[in-house]
């Protein structure tokens, strides 16, 4: 059916009631039939203008002598995107009073749906009082009222409550949200998605937490400026902090959170980020700043000299075209102990970059530079390389003859320290690859590579390791290697699943190089394991290159069930010549028959993952590399393990990896569905005789955590303890205990 109606005022505003604040719990949530009815596209037709009033239902009346019309049975009603459901519908067209009752909806143009007993509005649909209010949010959460006020499209809602948190659990009982605030008076705005309360309190599980005079935030995905959840920690050496931050919203692309620091065993410290967003870019700054004692001292008494101290960490990039892009970081602290002490980062050493990078289809060039800041008591800061510039260049081609793929490439590197070796490289190479399959399904991979080198090095004197120092002035260098690589591999059916054994055989060819009168920068630390055993180069970088001609050899071995994988490759090395070994002792490639190396993965499900890395002695199969990561459980309740020892054998001090033991362990256990205790513990088993420079027993912690945690749908809570056995300076051996707590879908 089809009426025309002119608008009309509607009811006055309601007496400001002063009782108990009504709370989400108290109101119970629409039901499946009301939800869907809301949900669901109208089978009223569209009015054909604002002037008029669109309306449905089983039954309608018209009493001409009082000039209303009563709607009943699944009555609908539309008005200028504003929508009207209930069981029963009175309209007075005189006065443009509208009464609605049963099973009442009302839905506005953003998309808000309220619920309520009964509902007085105008005939616009649009203002109006409704009693027992439960407002849906198009933007998430629920607020409700003992009664509430719609005008001028702001909410105002009395002895009211807010939470975005269900009152219902999985199996549909009634349950008490985390958290809500409630409020002798709630506005909310949808057009600034803004919700303001009056004389409110936060409560948490049911208990009063917090007293929030004046208090508002926003809805949904955007955000205003105010205040966010604070931190707090309890630490032995700062002692109790609390951290209180407040976000500005400068603009939509643009925001800052400043926090202040506040602790009772030393002068605040004040904390700022900013971040931006540019359109094709985006950057961000965090800064500290405070004046406290500080000491570099490898024990501190605690007495050093107060300073102005901080930290600068930024990084941001920015796409210029489809191909260029330019990204960056800074990252520099006033003195090594800082980040320790203040538990911001366990990083040893902090890198600053800056980057030009170009990508298109079959080429990259990358021009760089880099420098480096030591946070290591022991070492000093004059070692600490600056490169500029690395430049980097790589061109792909198809090779017109054979069919192969080309890759030129040209690299340059410039390091400088302030008191130490300073180098600067540049290299030009070409590498050929074919890869064919045979009639027999081997894969056939042939390789030919050749490279020059031009070196230029001084104060090599005052390099920190001799053997690494290379010859100084200008050197040259030329670089060859052929190599044919075979896979052969057999699949087939095996217990219900697929099996897969592929032996594996390559054949390397290179001259003698001249590597010793080339400065090492980036290629020290080197061991041989099953990701490097077939490749060309079995040093980590380009300043050193493995010469020697060799036969490497191994199998893949993989099998897939439906709920099982296993996969694993074991192999060794042969060098063909008896030239001496460019590789130390104890990197597994020292001698002619190099140690065997492997690496095994089981899974079971998404359950059980176990992955072995493994090195055995050639001579007697010692475990030289001994490397375990398992995880078992669920998402929820899991374990992991991490054990490595490396037992090298080594005989000489040219190496940076020394040998080691540690573990690493961590559990998180959930119970009574949204509790959970976790842990995490690293332990160092390193004694003097795997390390000589060790002065550990074979069982030193180094940190570990504790921590209980809850977790629902609309809020994170909890408590860890966490200490550090390893003192750094002032940065010494303490226990921290922080609380956390966040609330979700509260937009500040």
């Amino acid at each position: 059916m089809m009426a025309q109606a002119q608008a009309q005022e509607g009811a006055g505003a309601p007496d400001e009631q002063r009782g108990r604040a009504a709370s989400i719990e108290d109101v119970h949530p629409p039901s499946a039939e009301q939800d869907a009815a809301a949900s669901t596209a109208p089978d009223t037709p569209l009015p054909a203008s604002s002037d008029e009033i669109a309306f449905s239902a089983d039954d309608l009346v018209y009493d001409s002598n009082n000039d209303t019309v009563t709607a009943s049975g699944k009555v609908q009603m539309l008005r200028e995107g504003n929508r009207l459901r209930a069981d029963q519908v009175v309209w007075n067209r005189k006065t443009g009073e509208v009464r609605a009752s049963g099973n009442v909806s009302v839905t506005d143009p953003d998309g808000n749906v309220g619920y309520g007993d009964s509902i007085e509005v105008t005939d616009a649909l649009k203002d109006g009082v409704v009693d027992n209010l439960l407002l849906v949010m198009a933007q998430g959460g629920r607020l409700v009222a003992r009664r509430g006020e719609h005008r001028d499209n702001v909410y105002t809602l009395r002895e009211a409550a807010y939470s975005p948190c269900p009152v219902e659990n999985a199996e549909g009982c009634p349950k008490e949200p985390s958290w809500q605030i409630k409020a002798v008076e709630i506005r909310y705005d949808p057009a600034t998605k803004r919700v303001h309360y009056s004389h409110a309190r936060l409560e948490l599980f049911g208990l009063p937490l917090l007293v929030l005079p004046g208090f508002a935030h926003s809805v949904g995905e955007d955000s205003a400026s105010g205040l966010l959840v604070p931190d707090a920690r309890l630490n032995g050496v700062n002692g109790l902090e609390i951290a209180l931050p407040y976000y500005f919203k400068l603009a939509p692309n643009r925001d800052m959170t400043v926090t202040p620091h506040v602790f009772t065993n030393e002068l605040p410290m004040l904390e700022g980020n900013y971040r931006a967003f540019l359109g094709k870019g985006a950057y961000s700054i965090t800064g500290y700043i405070t004046n406290s004692r500080s000491s570099d001292d490898e024990i501190s008494t605690g007495s050093g000299n107060r300073q102005l101290r901080g930290y600068i960490d930024g990084s941001g990039s920015y796409q210029l075209d489809r191909n260029w892009n330019l990204s960056g970081s800074i990252r520099r602290v006033t003195d090594r102990t800082f980040l320790r002490r203040y538990d911001i980062s366990r990083d040893d050493r902090l890198r600053s970059t800056l980057k030009a990078e170009r990508i298109s289809d079959n080429s990259y060039l990358s021009i760089a530079g880099w420098s480096v800041q030591t946070l290591r008591l022991t070492d000093r800061q004059g070692q600490m390389p600056i490169a500029l510039p690395v430049i980097d260049y790589r061109l792909r081609m198809t090779d017109p003859l054979l069919g192969g793929a080309v890759q030129f490439q040209a690299n340059s590197l410039a390091i400088t320290r302030t008191h130490g070796q300073d180098t600067q490289r540049a290299f030009a190479s070409a590498e050929w690859t074919l890869r064919r399959l045979t009639a027999l399904g081997q894969e056939l991979s042939l390789t030919a590579y050749a490279r020059g080198d031009v070196y230029h090095s001084s104060d090599n004197d005052l390099a920190d390791n001799a053997a690494y120092s290379g010859i100084s002035g200008w050197q040259g260098r030329g670089v060859a290697a052929l190599a044919a690589d075979m896979r052969w591999p057999f699949v087939g059916a095996f217990l219900g699943g697929t099996q897969r054994i592929i032996p594996r055989v390559q054949i390397v060819a290179s001259p003698r190089i001249r590597n010793m009168a080339i400065p090492n920068e980036d290629a020290r630390t080197v061991d041989l394991e099953d990701s490097n055993l077939f490749a060309l180069n079995r040093f980590p970088g380009y300043d050193r290159v493995d010469d020697a001609s060799r036969v490497t050899y191994g199998v893949e071995y993989g099998l897939d069930l439906k709920d099982f994988s296993l996969s694993a490759i074991v192999g060794q090395s042969y060098r063909v010549s008896d030239r001496s070994s460019l590789f130390p002792d104890g990197t597994g490639l020292s001698e002619r028959i190099s140690d065997i190396v492997g690496r095994t993965t089981v899974r079971y499900k998404d359950f059980i993952s176990v992955t072995h890395r493994y090195r055995l002695d050639k001579d007697n199969l010692a475990l030289r590399r001994n490397e375990i990561d398992a995880t078992v459980g669920s998402r929820r309740t899991y374990a992991t393990i991490g054990y490595l020892r490396l037992n090298r054998n080594a005989t000489e001090t040219t190496e940076d990896l020394t040998d080691r033991e540690e573990v690493r362990l961590g559990a998180r256990i959930a119970f009574a569905r949204y509790w959970s205790i976790f842990g995490s513990t690293v332990i160092d088993l390193t004694d003097a005789s795997e390390d000589t420079s060790s002065l550990g027993d074979g069982f030193e912690p180094v940190r570990h955590r504790v921590g209980l945690a809850y977790q629902d749908e609309c809020i994170d809570l909890g408590v860890t303890w966490k200490r550090n056995y390893r003192s750094s300076g002032d940065a010494r051996n303490n226990n921290t205990i922080q609380l956390r707590l966040a609330f979700r879908n509260l937009g500040i």
